[in-house]
């Protein structure tokens, strides 16, 4: 009854008083119909939401997810000195900065001590890239309460990283742009944390940009939330203003603190502390795992039951039938920046474990007598798939320290430990395998990490994995919001109805004069869609994809309309070849660089490939002319690995060296033609 009376006020208090209101038992389809059939100006849902936050930060997420009195099973205790949150987003709406803030705001550095930029990105490729790849655990302290805080990937290529660990966490921070608002990944990870059950709450960031519409964002969020199915006390979200670049947050857009304080209480009110069986038998589920070089592997996870003990004999389960055994040599918990040694650790926290060679993510650490294996991670099935091959280009051990078939597989299927939605199989021979990912950047940055190890190999061009479902042909669709100034919005349209895209919303964003396309369309009308999107923009679109479903097949898509143009002659290229060949295309190289026949030197400015020879030298003889003749050339495309890969067809691969990117002609299906 108290539930009833909590929803009887909510919804008087958000209709105007002549309106007819149902009754409470009714509450929840009237509102639903009623929210989603009317603009929500009618019914100033800002207002509504706005109200939510002004007041003190009460959450009833917490008190709805207790057991009952009258349940039969073992009562589980909640503790209190320890929150476990995962930080979820779109790609850049400012979650690593937004950690950033919290680390420095609850004195985990020194005041003097250098601190560079974003420091949860600590792998080189996530410098580069400015983006977050793999998931990585911090810890603060904040009123004597442990917070341990998870930064995760926002693109939806790593969307595996964000499904495996959702399991060590009780709540989430959604951090959205304050002009964006929720995009793809957003509703994505926010969908996976509402079917975990766990207490979400909204941080609306970056609210100092000028065009800043917070009420829009958070309207638009809520929407989202009843979309997703979410319970009435989900939907009853806590919602946090803040500007992570100065470490600021507020209750209100217009009334931001000097510093994170009502973020802090937020996370401490409104997400529960993890529900344990202290006396119970040991279980801890594997969620992640590192490698060290002196300690080995180290599994990741947080204990579910017991009490997890350095020097401990343990059972390692991965179903009721399949266990074995193995020793705790070492334990460490996350404090601040770092991990500590521990003697031991107690049913909530997050640790992480040393001393079980063979652990793998998704296994159990058990009691040695009693123990019981939990319910393994589950991740989404994988949509897109490449080649992988030996190199067999006659630049084969040049600059590569393993070429062989044995190191690719060996370091292919090592990828597996840690890469949950991840595939590797057997392809047709010896020495080709087929790697299935979330996306073309999902493979790419493991191209690009074998690279940098000194695998030498070569790829093929990305391909959809199709289904087959009561005889009907079925391939994946993406969702894809496209950012766009308007002057430009006629040549993005048009390429993606070339690309059988259909558009279903278009909307204004901000001030700035600049659309947002959302349209579905087959993944395979994705392959090498950025850069020509980009050329149609003239570099201003933003393009951003999720995965949605799977439907029918939507016919032939033609993906690029010019050819190659193709070397037929080893050698070094030369000025006098290069000057004449750049009148046929663009070209990828400059002169005095090695080639071979059948590598690719250039796009050609026609439908079709075109062979030609950029060795050839000018002919020496006796007749001077008066004036030798200036050759002017124009400096050749520099294409990245992820350029490359957008890049190639069927017939063509990329051979990947440490040094060099080169793209060829496949000469396997090159012998088929003839």
């Amino acid at each position: 009854m108290e539930k009833m009376a909590a929803l009887t006020n909510i919804h008087t208090s958000f209709f105007p008083t002549n309106t007819i209101l149902p009754k409470p038992s009714s509450f929840q389809p009237f509102f639903s119909t009623r929210l989603l059939g009317l603009p929500l100006s009618s019914f100033s849902v800002s207002k509504r939401l706005s109200s939510f936050t002004s007041r003190p930060i009460k959450c009833s997420v917490s008190e709805a997810t207790e057991p009952k009195a009258g349940e039969k099973k073992k009562q589980l205790l909640r503790r209190g000195d320890v929150r476990n949150i995962a930080i979820v987003a779109h790609v850049d709406h400012g979650k690593t900065t937004l950690v950033d803030a919290m680390l420095k705001q609850t004195k985990v550095f020194r005041d003097n001590q250098f601190v560079q930029e974003r420091i949860m990105d600590s792998n080189d490729l996530e410098r580069e890239r400015g983006i977050t790849i793999l998931s990585k655990n911090t810890s603060v302290t904040y009123k004597d309460t442990k917070i341990n805080i998870i930064d995760t990937p926002g693109h939806s290529d790593f969307g595996g990283e964000v499904e495996r660990i959702l399991n060590m966490v009780e709540g989430i921070l959604l951090v959205v742009d304050s002009v964006e608002g929720p995009m793809p990944q957003t509703r994505f990870v926010l969908k996976k944390a509402l079917e975990f059950g766990h207490s979400v709450v909204v941080v609306v960031n970056k609210i100092d940009r000028p065009s800043a519409r917070p009420d829009f964002v958070v309207n638009s969020t809520f929407e989202l939330f009843i979309e997703l199915n979410a319970t009435d006390e989900q939907c009853d979200f806590q919602v946090i203003y803040a500007s992570g670049i100065k470490g600021q947050a507020g209750l209100s857009p217009e009334n931001l603190a000097e510093d994170l304080g009502p973020l802090f209480e937020s996370i401490i009110r409104c997400i529960p502390g993890p529900r344990i069986d202290k006396d119970g038998a040991l279980q801890m589920l594997v969620t992640n795992i590192e490698y060290d070089e002196h300690k080995g592997r180290i599994a990741i996870g947080r204990v579910q039951a017991g009490v997890l003990q350095k020097g401990m004999d343990v059972r390692v389960c991965t179903s009721e039938d399949s266990c074995r055994f193995g020793r705790i040599s070492e334990l460490y918990v996350y404090d601040k920046f770092s991990r500590v040694p521990a003697d031991n650790v107690e049913a909530g926290d997050i640790c992480a474990v040393c001393g079980i060679t063979d652990i793998q993510i998704g296994e159990t650490i058990a009691d040695k007598v009693s123990g019981k294996p939990l319910p393994s991670i589950k991740v989404e099935e994988p949509t897109v798939k490449m080649s992988f091959s030996i190199n067999t280009s006659p630049f084969v051990g040049r600059e590569g320290k393993y070429v062989t078939s044995r190191n690719l597989r060996d370091r292919l299927y090592r990828e597996l430990e840690r890469n949950l939605a991840m595939k590797v199989e057997d392809g047709e021979t010896a020495d080709t395998f087929v790697v299935s990912g979330r996306g073309t950047l999902h493979i790419t940055i493991l191209i690009e990490n074998m690279r940098r190890e000194g695998y030498e190999f070569m790829v093929g061009p990305p391909k959809v994995i199709n289904k087959q479902l009561n005889e009907k042909l079925l391939e994946p669709y993406e969702i894809a919001t496209v950012e766009v100034p308007e002057e430009h919005m006629g040549a993005v349209v048009e390429l993606l109805g070339k690309r059988r895209g259909q558009m279903f919303d278009m909307q204004g964003v901000g001030s700035e004069g600049t659309t947002l396309l959302k349209y579905k369309i087959p993944t395979r009308g994705l392959l090498g869609l950025r850069n020509s999107i980009l050329t149609a923009s003239r570099g201003t679109a933003i393009l951003n994809t999720v995965f949605d479903s799977y439907g029918p097949w939507a016919g032939e898509i033609s993906t690029r309309d010019q050819g190659s143009l193709v070397a037929f002659e080893d050698g070094a290229s030369t000025s006098y070849a290069i000057s004449s060949s750049q009148e046929r295309g663009q070209m990828f190289i400059g002169p005095g660089v090695e080639v071979y026949r059948g590598q690719i030197v250039g796009i050609h400015q026609r439908p079709g490939d075109l062979s030609l020879n950029v060795c050839k030298k000018k002919a020496a003889t006796n007749i001077r002319s008066n004036k030798e003749q200036t050759v002017i050339l124009d400096t050749p495309l520099d294409y990245s690995l992820d350029d490359c890969i957008e890049y190639i067809q069927e017939d063509e691969l990329v051979e990947v060296t440490p040094t060099s990117i080169r793209m060829c002609k496949n000469p396997k299906l090159a012998k088929k033609q003839r």
